[in-house]
């Protein structure tokens, strides 16, 4: 079995000043490019701020090695290991009882940052992970082509597959034989539960899992939205979309094979790149509506926690009212890249100078849909298997609707027993 270890970094620091500091405090510092420059940024007002001291430490890369190593601390009730860290949108609930309690600390400023993240992290009520940066679904697409066949961007799936169906056909009469209406992440994985939850809640058929812990996935408008997806397979999609991820669909869609992508915000800075086929050439919308729905996008994107087993919890509040500031989220932004997740400075004229694509992407945070994990709590990773394999199953043409729906109602039963926990 593969040993899993921290990382201790150093951030120099230069003119820091030389008193006596109250406390140490150790803070994940992220592994992003810039990373270490924004966490020397965070160490010098916070220890100027407060009198305490902050040391760093890097945890391993990869999502599920970093759970892994988290819970192995927590499990050893380390409270030298670390105080502060980024939990992955899925973690709030799963970490529930390792993490602090932030409610009277920190819960009066609900209303400063987007909705989502914030009901994402809120545990039985309890505010237990405050937003750190955000990430959703959106709807990428060729501009120059719709204004090419005199089409806008859809705001119904209908209308995105009639398009879609339209100038696939009209672009392979040109000659281009691997061109594809819309391209997703369909492989068996977390990814696919995005676009389910996406697919089923934009046609009002809830969220498979209710914040009361009901299962709500068995409803005819949620086996419309299956049934709606699985017909895009072999039509505009190809079938190779059941194997894609995150990149595999960019690289399909910034060679210009496809028209419309379901991704990440991540691709509008790569599809702008001096080097891409595609620059000034690409538009971002919000994901199209079921048929008398709402457009639904995943939330994504990562959340300070405070370990529950802190020594200093006073001055670990401290920190994270620093980390999420208004001035922390803007150097988060301009340093690695990050999008805030406070509401007002989608307003801001410094952050619209730096980032002015987030104009773009405002209305699209707003309106982020939390995937069923806080709720279920520790059993998360058994709802989201169900969820992608059932979907899967729906994709590559084993279910229909309606019987996908029955059958990841089960599923998700069997996964919930006597409750979740």
């Amino acid at each position: 079995m593969k040993k899993l270890t921290l990382s201790v970094i150093t951030v120099a620091l230069a003119g820091t000043s030389h008193f006596a500091f109250a406390d140490t405090l150790r803070m994940e510092c992220p592994v992003s490019p810039g990373g270490k420059q924004y966490c020397q940024y965070i160490k010098e007002r916070f220890e100027k701020q407060t009198g305490n001291q902050l040391e760093f430490i890097e945890f391993p890369a990869a999502s599920d090695e970093k759970l892994a190593l988290l819970q192995q601390l927590f499990a050893a009730k380390d409270e030298k290991a670390v105080d502060v860290f980024e939990s992955d949108t899925i973690w709030v609930g799963l970490l529930d009882k390792q993490t602090l309690d932030l409610t009277d600390a920190m819960g009066n400023q609900k209303d400063q940052f987007f909705e989502g993240p914030w009901q994402n992290d809120t545990v039985n009520g309890r505010l237990k992970a405050i937003p750190n940066y955000i990430d959703t679904g959106v709807l990428f697409y060729r501009k120059d082509l719709l204004e090419k066949y005199n089409e806008q961007p859809p705001k119904t799936w209908e209308e995105m597959t009639r398009i879609a169906t339209k100038i696939q056909a009209e672009e392979r009469k040109a000659g281009r034989k691997n061109f594809w209406g819309y391209i997703f992440q369909g492989k068996s994985y977390e990814g696919l539960t995005c676009n389910a939850l996406e697919w089923v809640q934009s046609y009002g058929g809830g969220s498979f899992v209710d914040e009361k812990g009901n299962v709500t996935i068995n409803n005819e408008k949620a086996a419309r939205a299956f049934d709606m997806a699985k017909s895009w397979i072999g039509t505009i999609s190809p079938k190779g979309v059941l194997g894609y991820k995150e990149e595999e669909s960019r690289t399909v869609f910034q060679n210009g094979d496809a028209l419309f992508m379901r991704n990440w915000p991540y691709v509008w800075q790569l599809s702008q790149a001096q080097d891409s086929p595609l620059k000034g050439k690409v538009g971002v919308a919000p994901l199209p509506a079921g048929e008398g729905g709402q457009s639904a996008t995943a939330l994504g994107g990562w959340q300070w926690s405070v370990n529950a087993n802190t020594k200093n919890p006073q001055a670990a509040i401290e920190l994270l009212k620093i980390l999420t500031d208004d001035d922390s989220q803007k150097m988060r932004l301009k340093i690695i890249g990050h999008a805030p997740t406070r509401v007002a400075l989608y307003e801001d004229k410094e952050v619209l100078a730096m980032a002015p694509q987030l104009t773009m992407f405002r209305d699209i945070f707003a309106k982020a849909a939390p995937r069923p994990a806080t709720v279920t709590k520790a059993q998360y990773p058994r709802v989201s298997n169900a969820i992608f394999n059932v979907t899967f199953s729906v994709l590559n043409g084993k279910e229909d609707g309606k019987k996908a729906a029955a059958d990841l109602e089960r599923r998700l039963n069997r996964v919930k027993g006597a409750g979740w926990r």
